[in-house]
Order: structure tokens, then C-alpha cells, then sequence
């Protein structure tokens, strides 16, 4: 067995131990701190899994054609998975994480260790979009959204850097990829950038920050630069509770964040409206079906989906 083959094997057993723990103490469970919840969640709302046996699984992108696409960090390679759990490779790609459709209708990731942002076509190929700023290499691109303006928007903390690689950039960026190829730098402020989300009226995104377990905001600018940045929200969590990681938004305004024990939902406000608490820990969710009403919940070493009340905002399809 070869030194790479070992590490993953022991990673796979590491996580099916963690899923395992997890499901041991965790279920679902929705836990409400408003009445404006029961309004976006219904009370009697059924978690589905759809798949389990993968590795660490992050980046649903929900196609209408009726598959998700699922990346799973520890096998290293971008699924698309089936509503009845089946599951077909599309590519194998080292540490595979947060993907968004542009507006053409491409799939995008966040290829960690490839330390760059790279577009990919329906057979696997895929082409690399950016993995440089000012000459240096990205850490690791972890999540990705398109935004109003139809420029890609990333975070690049050094969460998945790897570790025979080394930083160049002193930083942890969010940056903007343009249709021509031209990367910019919007803030360098977050101790650890994670998932980010466009409001629907595109004024404003929220980024948050796994290390400081906090969503932050800032006010959007038409030629595509921030301003204003400030707290919108706070996580917080025991160690192994999980962070804020990837985000959602639906077209009211309302953001749904993965975090400790599940998805917290929040109003345009700030306010902490309550939890959907998962069986395991979720690290990223996505808009589906063709109402766009069901949340489509990457967790550990599986994929779950949550139908709601409300309607999801998904940028690619905003004019």
C-alpha cells in the first residue's frame, strides 16, 4: 500500500468514526427561536438522506436536468448523485470543495489543492480560471459564488492548503474573477474566509469566518467593490460543534448557515430566527428542485435534503 493510498484510508476511517459518533449523539431536530421560523421551515418538515458512504462531503450544486453535484474531500473527486443515492464520478480532482454554476450555466470549483479556481465541463475537463495573485499562489480557494455583476466571487483562507505546500500570499482574501480573467482583491480582514452569499437585491455579501465564528456583511458597490464591512451575526460553538462554513440565501433575504449542530437561519435583520439540527454536521447547502424549495445539505459522509416554505435565491438565474 502506497503512502498516499494509507493516508487515505486512514482519513475515510477517521471520518466514518466521526459520522458514526456523530449519529450517535445527533438527530434531527428543528429548534425554533421565532415564530418567523415556522414560516420559512414547516413544522413538520422531514429530513431525507439521499446517499451516505462518501468521505467528507462538500459544494452541492443542484442541476434541473435532476442531480446534484456532490464534492467529497476525502476521495477526492466531484460527484453527481442521483435522487435515488445513485452516485457517477465526474472527475478526479485533489480536495475538491465549494462549486457554484456561472451564468452560462458552467460548473465552477474551488480546487484546494490545486490552489486555484477552475471551470468544468460535463465530461471532467476542466480549465484553470485563476490561481494567482500579484504573481503569488492562492492558499486554498474554498468557496465560490457567482455574483450579480456575473464576476466570480471566492474566499482563500489555508484551511485546505497543503501541507508540503507553502503560503506565498501573507493573507486569507475574498477576491473577484472577472469574465476576462482579471482577479482583484476585496478584503483581507477575515481570519479565516469561508462561505459567502449575494443578498437578492445584490446590495449586499456575507462572508463568514470560521475562525472567528461570525458572519460578516458588507455593502456591495456597483463596480464591484466592498465597503462598510461589519458584524451581521454571531456562531458560537464548543470545539468540534462545527463553524460557520457554507451559506444560502432565499429571495426574501433571509440566510441559512451552516454551523454548530446544523443550519442556523437568520432574517435580513440579523436575528437569529433558529437552528435545523442535523444528524451530522453539514458543511455546505444548496437551492434544488424545481420549485427551488428544497435545501440540498452536504453532512460529513453524506447528502441530505430539507423541503421548505420559502423559495431559494440562486444567483446564476437572477437577470
Amino acid at each position: 500500500m502506497t503512502k498516499q493510498k494509507l493516508a487515505i484510508l486512514l482519513a475515510l476511517l477517521f471520518c466514518v468514526g466521526c459520522a458514526l459518533a456523530q449519529e450517535g449523539q445527533r438527530h434531527f431536530e428543528l429548534k425554533a427561536n421565532s415564530k418567523k421560523f415556522w414560516k420559512l421551515i414547516p413544522r413538520g418538515a422531514r429530513l431525507e438522506k439521499i446517499a451516505g458512504g462518501m468521505g467528507f462531503t462538500e459544494g452541492p450544486v443542484w442541476d434541473p436536468s435532476g442531480f446534484i453535484y456532490v464534492s467529497d474531500e476525502v476521495y477526492n473527486k466531484i460527484l453527481r448523485v442521483y435522487p435515488d443515492g445513485h452516485k457517477e464520478d465526474v472527475v478526479s480532482l485533489g480536495d475538491p470543495d465549494g462549486n457554484t454554476y456561472d451564468g452560462e450555466h458552467r460548473l465552477i470549483d474551488c480546487a484546494s489543492v490545486l490552489r486555484a479556481v477552475i471551470r468544468i465541463k460535463r465530461d471532467g475537463t476542466f480549465t484553470v480560471l485563476a490561481d494567482h495573485y500579484e504573481g503569488k499562489r492562492f492558499n486554498s480557494p474554498n468557496d465560490v459564488v457567482t455574483g450579480p455583476d456575473g464576476a466570480i466571487y471566492f474566499t482563500d483562507p489555508i484551511s485546505d492548503l497543503p501541507k508540503d505546500q507553502k503560503q506565498e500570499l501573507d493573507f486569507k482574501g475574498v477576491f473577484r474573477l472577472d469574465t476576462n480573467g482579471e482577479v482583484r482583491l476585496l478584503t483581507k480582514e477575515l481570519s479565516e474566509p469561508n462561505g459567502l452569499a449575494f443578498s437578492p437585491d445584490g446590495k449586499n455579501l456575507y462572508v463568514d469566518d470560521s475562525s472567528q465564528r461570525n458572519i460578516r456583511v458588507y455593502d456591495f458597490r456597483a463596480d464591484g467593490t466592498l465597503g462598510n464591512g461589519r458584524i451581521f451575526g454571531e456562531e458560537p460553538g464548543a470545539n468540534g460543534d462545527g463553524v460557520p462554513d457554507g451559506m444560502r440565501v432565499d429571495r426574501a433575504g433571509n440566510l441559512f448557515v451552516t454551523g454548530p449542530g446544523g443550519i442556523w437561519i437568520w432574517d435580513p435583520e440579523g436575528h437569529h430566527l433558529g437552528t435545523v439540527l442535523l444528524p451530522e454536521q453539514p458543511a455546505n447547502l444548496a437551492w434544488g428542485d424545481t420549485d427551488w424549495k428544497t435545501l440540498y445539505i452536504t453532512a460529513t459522509t453524506a447528502l441530505y435534503k430539507l423541503k421548505t416554505n420559502t423559495t431559494g435565491f440562486v444567483p446564476y438565474l437572477a437577470k
